[in-house]
């Protein structure tokens, strides 16, 4: 949803279907690992616009595809061992 564009807090919540105080919490854990920062618009400072941040996101893709290629080996590991023993 950030990926579009930078958007409100009250519009990220509705499009979850989260509660404000429930997004506002997880916005929050968001903002403390840097993969989104918060901006307030000069024309009203109440609003909170969100936009992702780049390079944390990159390096957690990379992790994630990381730890793909090692569960894609686990399982296909793991189905060759059942194969064997279905033998």
């Amino acid at each position: 949803m950030l990926r579009d564009r930078p958007r409100r807090a009250g519009e990220i919540a509705q499009a979850v279907g989260l509660s404000p105080a429930a997004l506002s919490r997880h916005l929050r854990t968001l903002k403390a690992s840097e993969l989104v920062q918060e901006a307030h618009p000069e024309f009203d400072a109440r609003v909170r616009i969100y936009t992702l941040r780049p390079a944390p996101m990159a390096e957690l893709k990379a992790w994630l595809d990381e730890i793909e290629k090692l569960w894609a080996a686990q399982l296909s590991a793991f189905k060759e061992h059942i194969e064997r023993e279905q033998a």
